[in-house]
């Protein structure tokens, strides 16, 4: 039986049948090259997508020639015949099916890798922000221990000159007491009046306030630069 066909690449139904068996065969060898780049890389598969499209479109195409076949096929007058494709054409839509439902595994396969190798380089992505976060934390905190070894030398550094200051200024107090001392020898040796003697005390009770004052206004000093 011949009849036109169209939208099938034309001919009758056996070339539409033919035709559809050869898509067949190529959309067959396409599943399995697919099949070998999966499993042929130890990171668990190699993605394809201008093999899967093209696989999507033989599935269809095929679909699309069984819709032909099943047209004409139920036009045949003979009932051995019209049986005989029937099945035919009932093998390759289920074949594509097979085919169709292989693919949809492998895309799905695919897809969970994807979203794993995502979920991958977030995690990776968080520890590194992380280990960041921590290393900026340990910098912060060496910087503040710096800056505390740094204020507590400077402080040192102001004690031991004010220590030395009250020392010099110890040295002159004794100093000055040795030379007053001096002078007073001197004075009752020549003989000089009482009213003398009070001014030279009086004198001494004056420096002596001058340098008490002298010494606390140099403490306050130290105390509000070591604060």
């Amino acid at each position: 039986m011949a009849m036109a066909v169209d939208g099938g690449g034309g001919g009758t139904l056996s070339e539409i049948y033919q035709n559809a068996k050869k898509v067949l065969m190529r959309a067959r060898d396409g599943i399995e090259r697919l099949e070998r780049l999966e499993s042929s890389t130890s990171s668990g598969g190699l993605d394809s997508p201008e093999l899967s499209f093209a696989l999507k479109k033989d599935i269809s195409q095929i679909h699309t020639l069984c819709a032909e076949m099943d047209r004409f096929w139920r036009s045949i007058a003979g009932k051995p015949q019209r049986d005989l494709w029937k099945r035919k054409v009932e093998q390759v839509a289920e074949e594509a099916e097979s085919l169709k439902q292989s693919l949809d595994r492998y895309v799905a396969r695919n897809q969970r890798r994807m979203r794993e190798a995502q979920e991958r380089a977030e995690l990776l992505g968080r520890a590194n922000g992380e280990s960041s976060h921590v290393l900026r934390i340990f910098d912060e905190e060496a910087q503040a221990m710096n800056s505390v070894h740094n204020s507590k030398r400077m402080l040192e550094e102001s004690l031991s000159t004010g220590s030395a200051i009250l020392s010099k200024y110890s040295e002159q107090r004794e100093r000055l007491k040795r030379a007053q001392r001096k002078a007073l020898d001197v004075l009752n040796t020549v003989g000089l009046s009482n009213s003398v003697l009070r001014l030279i005390e009086r004198r001494n009770r004056v420096d002596r306030w001058i340098k008490y004052m002298g010494m606390l206004i140099t403490v306050v000093i130290l105390y509000y630069l070591v604060t």
